[in-house]
């Protein structure tokens, strides 16, 4: 039986050294896993950090395309505007032209000052009649060459202030294209950082999932190792078990043993007629014998 019971205990050991580097080689992998898992965290949290960053500067592109947008508009307008005075303009130009031709260009001032001339000769002289009448005729003519004059003058007027428009919308337009233009290269700027973070961020993303692949393996191993710890351990607890009941049916049988020399020894002695002790006596009322 004692050498059952040390066979047993030598099992029990054997198993336990085996057990031993198991359990380092699992825990090693843990710390491993483990380290893998803080990596892969801190790039996450790196990639979170890049992609609120790329997400700020994305509003700020966006925010400066609404204005380019809104600029192109307002320059198309004005552009439009300025187009409407240019048309008006060779309307009036061409209207110039044929007023032009139909009454070449004189100066004003002489024109009146001929009329007031004749006007005075009429009204102050003694003419003949068809010498009269030639000068109203005279002056009939350089009236409608006044009148020709005026509408010249007038459209000139128009012209000059259809130019003095046409100038004001081309200068407008061109500050709204400059301001334009340095806007959209602002955000062509912000456009190429965005993509340059989110570039960076793909990069360790890359990265983190391969921590987390390098985790994911690593924890298998363990887990692997950690189900043979396991096992030997379910080994030793049974060879443990086996042992204790071993043991305690070698502790019943001793207990057996005794009690069965104590009954024999106290009836002897109530065979012959001696005292018995406590104990004794109790076993055998136990038995019914007394």
């Amino acid at each position: 039986m004692k050498k059952i019971a040390d066979s047993t205990k030598n099992k029990i050991e054997s198993l336990n050294q085996e057990l031993a580097p198991l359990k380092e080689e699992r825990n090693k992998l843990n710390l491993e896993a483990k380290k893998w898992a803080d990596k892969r965290n801190a790039l996450h949290e790196k990639i979170r950090n890049l992609r609120k960053g790329a997400a700020n500067i994305k509003e700020k592109r966006d925010a400066l395309n609404e204005q380019v947008k809104e600029l192109k508009n307002l320059r198309d307008q004005v552009k439009s505007k300025r187009n409407e005075k240019l048309d008006k303009i060779s309307e009036l130009k061409e209207k110039i032209r044929e007023l032009k031709e139909k009454r070449p260009e004189v100066n004003l001032r002489q024109v009146e000052q001929q009329i007031e001339e004749i006007d005075w000769k009429i009204q102050t002289t003694s003419l003949p009649v068809k010498e009269e009448q030639d000068l109203v005729n005279q002056v009939r003519q350089l009236e409608i060459q006044l009148v020709a004059q005026k509408q010249i003058k007038k459209v000139k007027e128009k012209l000059f202030k259809l130019r003095t428009d046409e100038k004001t919308f081309g200068a407008e337009a061109k500050t709204i294209h400059e301001k334009l233009a340095e806007l959209a290269e602002q955000s062509q700027k912000f456009h190429a950082q965005m993509i340059e973070i989110l570039d960076t961020a793909r990069k360790l993303q890359v990265e983190a999932d391969e921590a987390h692949q390098k985790y994911v393996e690593t924890k298998q191993q363990a887990q692997q190792q950690h189900q043979k710890c396991v096992e030997l351990l379910e080994k030793i607890k049974a060879i443990e078990r086996e042992l204790k009941e071993t043991a305690d049916n070698r502790q019943a049988e001793r207990q057996s043993e005794l009690q069965k020399e104590l009954e024999e020894r106290a009836l002897a002695k109530l065979k012959r007629g001696e005292k018995l002790l406590w104990e004794e006596f109790q076993i055998l009322a136990e038995k019914g014998i007394l």
